[in-house]
């Protein structure tokens, strides 16, 4: 009977270490966690996303490495912003894809310049890098 009451103590015991007992959340069920957002475009955080859409349009026009060169501009007559691009030299190719550098100016009245660097993959999309505040003249 000891050694009963022993092995079932025992069992007991083991047992109780892969017992679950529920137990209510300490953080309330409306407290919502996350990554912050991305902005839309990684020119500005002034553009939305149909800004960012057409800048991109115009973007790869400008950087078309079969293009002239010449600066191409775009506009969104909702949000009332607008800009344009310049390329900046001659395409060359990195990584597979084929880059190019451009000059851009985004608004009306506070006209925001920046400088930055834009690669096509094979599939023809246009990824922009290297973006920083256009130097001073």
């Amino acid at each position: 009977m000891v050694r009963f009451l022993i092995v079932a103590g025992l069992a007991g015991c083991l047992g109780g270490c892969s017992t679950v007992f529920p137990l209510p959340s300490f953080i309330a069920h409306d407290d919502v966690t996350g990554s912050i957002p991305k902005a839309p475009s990684p020119l500005s955080k002034r553009l939305d996303a149909e800004d960012w859409r057409r800048a991109h349009a115009a973007l790869g026009v400008a950087l078309d490495p079969q293009g002239n060169g010449a600066s191409v501009a775009w506009d969104n007559p909702q949000s009332g912003l607008k800009g344009t691009f310049v390329p900046v030299g001659d395409a060359y190719p990195r990584d597979d894809r084929i880059c190019r550098v451009f000059l851009a100016e985004i608004g009306v009245q506070n006209v925001e310049r920046v400088q930055g660097t834009g690669c096509r993959d094979k599939s023809g999309d246009w990824a922009v890098s290297d973006v920083k505040p256009k130097p001073k003249a």
